[in-house]
């Protein structure tokens, strides 16, 4: 049996290939925004599985720390993304229309 960190990076993997798949992929801006959320779980799933020196030892904080400072980026950026999306979406309708809500 494969040792647990091998299993959950070569599932980061699939799950960043999955994601930058999408992200070249997809016309749809959300779509796109929700693909590279899930390309970078991908990469944060695979540095969380590399931070293992030994099989018996503990795990080095570096990397650690690095995918909770990448995690709090990751939805700074999404929340930019997602407030540009609406501003375009909003740029785009016609002038005489007023909106429903």
């Amino acid at each position: 049996m494969p040792p647990p960190a091998l299993l959950y990076a070569l599932a980061g993997i699939w799950i960043s290939v999955i994601g930058l798949r999408s992200v070249l992929v997809e016309e749809h801006f959300f779509r796109k925004i929700v693909a590279s959320n899930i390309f970078g779980s991908g990469v944060f799933l695979v540095l969380v599985a590399l931070a293992r020196r030994a099989p018996e030892g503990p795990p080095d904080p570096v990397p650690q720390g690095m995918v909770l400072t990448g995690i709090v980026v990751a939805v700074s950026a999404t929340a930019l993304m997602l407030a540009l999306l609406g501003h375009l979406h909003d740029l785009e309708k016609p002038d005489n229309q007023e909106d429903p809500s």
